[in-house]
């Protein structure tokens, strides 16, 4: 980190900012900022090269158009390797999640090369996922139920060296490939090395503080003191209950 100030890169936020995925960082500097730890956002568009010296990165969702741009812009920009490989954690959002691995198809079925730091692959479902997201997190550290709202038509399957990041209790996830058989278990998300990915927007980390700080306390290398923020618990508690709330017919 930084000695004065932790740096929080949100990535391509015009093409990979259309669920609010950028308030993800906003909520790291935030409580960030309550403990006395000095945070900014460094914001990384399109055509800025991408700092390999940030302290945190953050990716969101995007559609079709922006989804190609990104990886594109991925595979040709090191930048965001380098800091992960250096040891920066990594937040991505639903299309990033896909960018991220070995390759996932378009709309229009073409194979489209990722940046291979997750070992996943995404093919269509065949269907839209749309709706409230609950899982049991799977990841040490973690102890809450952790809720978004999910928005995707991809079917993500994870290889050996990739572990989801949570156990599906309502929602899809991360889906199945269309024609291929649905696992005994669902699962959303993937954790790889210094990557933690989800399907859940939100913000997700407006939604789950304690995967907010899990990804400070990455950043930062110290242990945090416990931060109580208004508003949140009753928000948690808001969404966990309509998510558990059957639709009207």
């Amino acid at each position: 980190m930084n000695e004065s100030t932790l740096r929080i890169g949100v990535l391509m936020p015009t093409v990979l900012g259309t669920y609010g995925d950028t308030g993800n960082a906003v909520v790291l500097r935030e409580r960030a900022r309550r403990r006395g730890i000095a945070a900014e956002i460094v914001m990384v568009d399109l055509d800025d090269p991408i700092p390999s010296d940030l302290d945190v990165y953050t990716l969101g969702g995007g559609e079709d158009t922006a989804q190609s741009l990104a990886a594109a812009k991925l595979r040709g920009d090191k930048g965001l390797r380098r800091g992960v490989e250096g040891g920066a954690p990594l937040l991505a959002i639903c299309a990033s999640l896909q960018v991220l691995g070995r390759w996932y198809r378009d709309a229009e079925g073409r194979r489209v090369a990722g940046l291979e730091l997750l070992d996943v692959t995404t093919d269509p479902q065949g269907l839209r996922s749309i709706g409230e997201l609950v899982t049991e997190p799977l990841v040490e550290g973690l102890t809450q139920k952790l809720t978004g709202f999910e928005n995707h038509g991809g079917g993500t399957v994870l290889g050996p060296d990739a572990k989801p990041l949570g156990r599906v209790l309502i929602g899809t996830g991360n889906g199945v490939p269309e024609g291929t058989a649905a696992p005994q278990e669902r699962h959303d998300g993937v954790v790889q090395g210094n990557v933690i990915a989800t399907y859940m927007h939100g913000p997700v980390l407006a939604r789950n503080p304690e995967l907010a700080d899990l990804l400070l306390r990455r950043a930062t290398n110290t242990d945090l003191e416990p931060l109580e923020v208004p508003g949140v618990e009753a928000l948690r508690r808001e969404r966990l209950a309509s998510a558990a709330t059957p639709p009207r017919e």
